[in-house]
């Protein structure tokens, strides 16, 4: 039987079992058995992780030192990261099913990610206004929130860290890290990378557990400045409601259900690539995955015919192994509700093209790459994030039908277009309600490049410069410069 890992959460730079010493397990989804333990947070251990956080901010040598020792610091992780990356992205792979070639990459390049940050955070400054007034001078300063909650899920979590965790700390406030009760290992092992680059005590804080009572503590706690959360729409209510607690600003990516538009002068091969990689790369379980895909009927034949021929060959097994290309799902939660929104699709008069099921070779959480065809736009899945392996298809005859196709969604994360035709993909980059659009390519990202979502996709924008910004808010200082005394208050000029 395989030794079960104990991990411990990080509160003032201390690890602790938590102030009830209470744990649950976290399943290895290849093998659906437990092969980890993770602590509880209870309300008082939230509590001393956001009072600890407070301190560093307002008392502690965090709050003392200098924007360039504090870039020194992410710069030092960034490096940490990438000499890690390799069982960071292990551990990964064990706790959530996906690719260890991925996971161990996105480990890696999330250091650019500290990079970016570290270089932007002597680069945050204000500005002198042109005052309509003599004898003022008016300046704007932007200083930091404060405690920062970053709430992440278990898919990408260390990339979603980074995201979160670069321009805050950049900005100068210091977080509490609430890891997903899915798969939390690999956010804890990256803590203990924390205290070896130089951060000190309280400024960053993991903890481990359930929405309630951890999530709904942490996000109503009088000491937050402003949540960061990505996960579900539900949750994310949630935080709203309890962010009237405090007052907290709140940022949300909420997953979506990303149109994949392939028109009839595209590079077929090429489209059927980024198509395959949208949304059967991490089997499905990503925020952005290309799940609507909308062929021109022209093409749609064939698009279909060379797409299978690839989709039919996809070898799924061990994620830790270098020939599998498609690993398990994180919970089987995910499969059973998969498969009742495909026997409704079915009953709505969906065809299913390939897939549909679990393979019966594997004994993990897995599940047959899927594609299923649409007879209408009105089908519940085609507007229904499942979060797995399964591609809607529906046809498309003009460029303004497919744009009220692709818009037609709650939804409105991320779009793809794949065309030979520059002026047309832009004329739809720009009529397509989402945050990203991708032309003749698919899930690339950049520290450097901003991303969120429109509608129920959430709203603020995560990566980019602009995002140390919003971790900041604006102080106005008017300096008077004459030697006069003010005037008589009561006498009006």
């Amino acid at each position: 039987m395989t030794e079960i890992k104990k991990y411990k959460m990080l509160i003032n730079g201390n690890w602790t079992s938590g102030s009830e010493n209470k744990f649950f397990e976290s399943l290895n989804p290849y093998t659906g058995e437990i092969w980890s333990s993770i602590p509880t947070a209870s309300v008082s251990d939230v509590n001393s992780a956001v009072e600890a956080a407070h301190h560093a901010f307002s008392e502690g040598p965090w709050s003392k030192m200098t924007p360039t020792q504090r870039g020194s610091c992410l710069r030092k992780l960034a490096e940490l990261l990438s000499e890690k990356s390799e069982p960071l992205g292990k551990t990964e792979t064990i706790d959530t099913g996906k690719m260890l070639k991925e996971t161990r990459w996105q480990a890696k390049y999330i250091s650019e990610f500290f990079q970016f940050y570290a270089g932007c955070a002597d680069k945050i400054s204000g500005e002198t206004l042109p005052i309509d007034k003599p004898d003022l001078l008016v300046l704007t300063e932007r200083e930091p929130l404060g405690v920062i909650a970053a709430i992440v899920p278990w898919n990408s979590q260390l990339f979603l860290v980074a995201v979160k965790l670069g321009p805050a700390l950049a900005a100068g406030n210091t977080v509490v890290l609430k890891a997903s009760e899915h798969a939390s290992a690999a956010m804890l092992e990256f803590g203990e990378l924390i205290a070896k680059a130089g951060f000190p005590p309280g400024v960053v804080n993991i903890i481990t557990g359930h929405g309630d009572p951890c999530g709904k503590e942490l996000t109503s706690h009088p000491l937050v400045a402003r949540v960061s959360f990505t996960g579900g729409p539900k949750s994310a209510q949630n935080i709203i409601n309890n962010s009237a607690n405090n007052f907290a600003e709140v940022s949300l990516e909420l997953g979506g259900k990303s149109p994949f538009i392939v028109f009839d002068d595209a590079n077929i091969e090429s489209a059927v690539n980024g198509s395959i990689a949208g949304i059967f790369g991490a089997s499905g379980q990503s925020c952005v995955a290309g799940s609507r895909l909308y062929l021109h009927e022209k093409i749609a034949d064939e698009f279909l015919h060379k797409m299978m021929n690839v989709v039919n060959t996809i070898k799924l097994g061990d994620p830790l192994e270098e020939d599998t290309q498609m690993g398990p799902l994180c919970t089987l939660n995910q499969i059973e509700n998969i498969e009742r929104e495909i026997a409704f699709a079915r009953s709505e008069g969906a065809e299913i093209l390939c897939g549909g099921k679990r393979p019966s070779n594997l004994k993990g959480f897995f599940f047959n790459p899927t594609i299923i065809s649409c007879p209408k736009q009105t089908l519940k899945i085609v507007d229904t994030e499942l979060f797995g392996p399964v591609l809607s298809v529906l046809t498309f005859s003009d460029e303004q039908e497919v744009i009220k196709l692709a818009n037609d969604t709650k939804h409105g994360l991320a779009a793809g277009i794949f065309s030979e035709n520059s002026a047309r993909s832009l004329r739809v980059a720009r009529s397509v309600r989402a945050g990203i659009v991708w032309v003749n390519t698919y899930r690339v990202v950049s520290p450097i490049a901003e991303f969120g979502g429109f509608k129920g996709s959430g709203y603020g924008r995560e990566s980019g410069f602009q995002a140390m910004y919003d971790y900041t808010r604006p102080k106005t200082i008017w300096l008077n410069t004459s030697n006069e005394s003010m005037s008589n208050p009561f006498v009006m000029r």
